[in-house]
């Protein structure tokens, strides 16, 4: 949100600057289209692009993770993991049985 702030911020700057080039004596329509562009779209295409590089990646990430989601055998309909299948087996079990004491 913050960043759209700015963006029309600078931009609401940069339509006043070339109003101003348009509007003054020695000033021409098309220096007032060059002061616009130059000083106003560029240089807001160019930071909005690299502050908004956070939530492309994010987006990417998302849709990486949705592709193997969908890849994954157990996602298709039907399909089942076989037991114990990457478990560890009943005989290496990390804790021992506790038993009773006579």
């Amino acid at each position: 949100m913050f960043l759209h702030l700015v963006v029309i911020a600078w931009l609401y700057v940069a339509v006043m600057m070339a109003v101003a080039e348009a509007t003054n004596t020695n000033g021409s329509l098309l220096g007032a289209i060059v002061t616009f562009v130059l000083y106003g779209l560029l240089p807001m295409a160019i930071v909005g692009y690299i502050l908004s590089t956070p939530a492309r990646r994010r987006a990417r990430r998302a849709r990486e993770a949705a592709a193997e989601g969908a890849n994954a055998p157990s996602a298709q309909p039907g399909a089942s993991i076989p037991p114990d299948e990457g478990r560890e087996t009943a005989t290496d079990a990390p804790i021992a049985p506790v038993r009773k004491e006579d």
